[in-house]
């Protein structure tokens, strides 16, 4: 991993880190804040990797609203 992929990376933990209970952000809109619009899919292969409990992944949606499956969660 480069250094400008792991800022990257480290941006967005700190944008989803800051997601408010109740609330959530699309891929997109992490991406955005994060420093690169374009970006949407590596928020959610960075979001994937997350096994940080402090970092909210599950506040992280798709663009039509619904949630990802994420099966490491459920042990799959």
């Amino acid at each position: 991993m480069t250094k400008k992929q792991q800022r990257f990376s480290d941006r967005v933990r700190a944008v989803v880190k800051k997601i408010a209970k109740g609330k959530t952000m699309t891929y997109k809109q992490v991406a955005t804040k994060a420093g690169n619009p374009k970006a949407a899919r590596a928020v959610g292969m960075i979001m994937s990797h997350n096994f940080d409990s402090k970092i909210p992944c599950h506040r992280v949606v798709r663009g039509d609203g619904k949630k990802r499956l994420q099966s490491r969660r459920l042990g799959t």
